[in-house]
C-alpha cells in the first residue's frame, strides 16, 4: 500500500459501496465515485472486487463514470484480483485511452497469460493515440515474445518515451541489450518527464552499467534513489566504480555541481527571478537556480527567503526542499536569520506529512551545518528507529554526527537498526570515530 491510498480519513468500505450504487444525478460532487474507487483499497477483498467489476460494467459516456472506471481498473490491479482479468480485457477495446491504459497496466499486474488479450494489446501499438509507452511496459513485463516486432518497429519512434520503452522491452525480450545505451542521453533530455522516464528504462533493464549517469540526471533525488535501491547488488559494498556509502551520501546532499544540468544562462537573472525558478516543475532549472544563488550574498537574500518562505515556500513541496538546500548551501546568514532558518529546518525534519520526506534529510545536514549544537540536541531521537521511522532520515543524522564530530557513537539506538544503508553509513562512522 502507498502512503497516498488513505486520505479520506474516516470513509468506511460500506459508504465507499454506497456511494458506487448512487445514480450519478444523486452524488453530492461529481468525484464521488472516483473517490470511492480509489478508496476500496483500503478493503481487500471478494465485496470490494464485485463492487468494482459492477462499476467497469456500466456503459457510459459521463465523464465522472469513465473516470472511476480508470480508478477501479488500477485498484484491481494493486488488488492482485485474478478473477477481473477478463472484465479488465474487455477494457482494452475501450475508446477511452486512458482506461485502455490502466488496464494494460493492470494485466501485466495480475501477471495475465492469456494470448488473446496479448494481442489486442498488441494491435493497439499501431495506434498513436494510445499510450504505447506504456503498452510496451506491460507486454515486456508480461514476457509476451510476440510483440517484439512490433516493439521494434517503435524504437525509432519520435517520442522519447515509447523509444525508450522501445530499447528497454527489446532487451529484455530478445537479450541483446547493445541498444541500451542510447538511454544514457535520455537522461539529459530537455524535457523533465523524458528525462524521469529514461531512469524507469534503465531500471526496468536492470543496466547497472547506466547507474552513475542516473545519479547525474537532473531530476528529484526521489527518482536517483529509486534507481539506486533497484540496481545496486543487494549486500554488495561497492558496484561499477563506485561505494555504496559515497553514492548515497552523495544523494543526501545532492549537490547541483555532481549533476549533469541542461539549462544554462546566457546572463545571470535577478535573485527574485532565481527564486521564483524553486517553484517550478523543472529541477534542472531549480538545481540551476540553486547553484547560482550559492554564489550570492545572504544579506541580500534573506529578505526575499523569508517573504517567499512564509508566503508560499512552507507549504510548496517542491519549493521547500531548494529553499532548505539554499539555507544548507551557505554557512553564514544574518543573526534574525539564522534563528529563523534553525526553526524552520527542526519542522522540516519533524514535518510528518508524506509529501515533504526529501525534505527531511536535506534539512537535517542543513541544520548540522549550520547551528550543530541544536543539531546535537535532537540527534538522538533522529537517529532512533522508533521515533524516526524514514532511514533516509537516520541516514542523514549518522552523516550529521560525523560532520558535527562528536566522538560518540548511541550504539543502545543505533544496536536497533536493520536498513542496510544505514548500517552501513554506521559502521563507517564507527571507524571514523573509533
Amino acid at each position: 500500500m502507498s502512503r497516498f491510498d488513505n486520505i479520506h480519513l474516516g470513509l468506511t468500505q460500506q459508504e465507499a459501496l454506497r456511494i458506487l450504487e448512487q445514480p450519478l444525478e444523486a452524488l453530492e460532487s461529481a468525484s464521488d465515485y472516483y473517490m470511492a474507487a480509489s478508496h476500496l483499497i483500503n478493503f481487500p477483498g471478494d465485496t470490494t472486487e464485485k463492487a468494482l467489476l459492477q462499476l467497469l460494467a456500466v456503459d457510459s459516456v459521463e465523464q465522472p463514470i469513465r473516470l472511476a472506471q480508470r480508478k477501479a481498473v488500477e485498484v484491481l490491479g494493486r488488488l492482485n484480483a485474478q478473477q477481473a482479468i477478463s472484465a479488465i480485457g474487455c477494457c482494452l477495446k475501450s475508446d477511452d485511452p486512458y482506461l485502455v491504459e490502466n488496464s494494460a497496466w493492470a494485466l501485466q499486474e495480475l501477471g495475465c497469460m492469456d494470448p488473446l488479450l496479448h494481442q489486442v494489446m498488441i494491435d493497439c501499438l499501431a495506434d498513436p493515440a494510445q499510450n504505447r509507452r506504456v503498452l510496451i511496459q506491460s507486454l515486456a513485463g508480461l514476457k509476451v515474445r510476440s510483440a517484439l516486432a512490433a516493439i521494434q518497429s517503435l524504437q525509432n519512434d519520435s517520442n522519447p518515451g515509447v523509444r525508450g520503452a522501445a530499447l528497454c522491452a527489446i532487451a529484455l525480450l530478445s537479450d541483446q541489450h547493445d541498444q541500451l545505451l542510447a538511454l544514457e542521453d535520455h537522461l539529459t533530455l530537455p524535457n523533465q518527464m523524458d528525462r524521469q522516464s529514461a531512469i524507469q528504462d534503465v531500471i526496468n533493464a536492470g543496466a547497472t552499467y547506466l547507474l552513475a549517469s542516473v545519479l547525474q540526471a537532473p531530476v528529484s533525488p526521489v527518482f536517483r534513489m529509486r534507481a539506486l535501491k533497484a540496481l545496486w547488488p543487494e549486500g554488495a559494498m561497492e558496484c561499477e566504480g563506485m561505494v555504496l556509502t559515497d553514492a548515497l551520501d552523495a544523494l543526501m546532499r545532492d549537490d547541483p555541481s555532481a549533476l549533469v544540468l541542461v539549462h544554462r544562462y546566457d546572463i545571470e537573472p535577478e535573485s527574485a527571478f532565481l527564486i521564483q525558478e524553486f517553484f517550478g516543475t523543472d529541477f534542472s532549472r531549480c538545481y540551476l537556480a540553486l547553484q547560482t544563488l550559492r554564489q550570492r550574498s545572504t544579506e541580500a537574500l534573506w529578505p526575499m527567503l523569508r517573504r517567499g518562505w512564509l508566503e508560499d515556500a512552507h507549504n510548496d513541496y517542491g519549493a521547500h526542499y531548494f529553499f532548505i538546500r539554499l539555507f544548507g548551501s551557505h554557512k553564514r546568514w544574518p543573526m534574525e536569520a539564522m534563528a529563523m532558518i534553525s526553526e524552520w529546518l527542526v519542522e522540516a525534519v519533524d514535518n510528518q506529512r508524506p509529501q515533504f520526506v526529501k525534505s527531511k534529510a536535506a534539512a537535517l545536514l542543513a541544520l548540522a551545518s549550520l547551528n550543530p549544537l541544536l543539531c546535537k540536541r535532537h540527534l538522538s531521537r533522529w537517529q532512533d528507529v522508533d521515533r524516526t521511522p524514514w532511514w533516509e532520515c537516520r541516514y542523514a543524522a549518522a552523516m550529521a554526527q560525523e560532520l558535527i564530530d562528536s566522538g560518540e557513537v548511541h550504539e543502545v539506538i543505533n544496536d536497533k537498526e536493520t536498513h542496510p544503508y544505514v548500517q552501513a553509513r554506521l559502521q563507517l562512522l564507527r571507524r571514523i570515530s573509533g
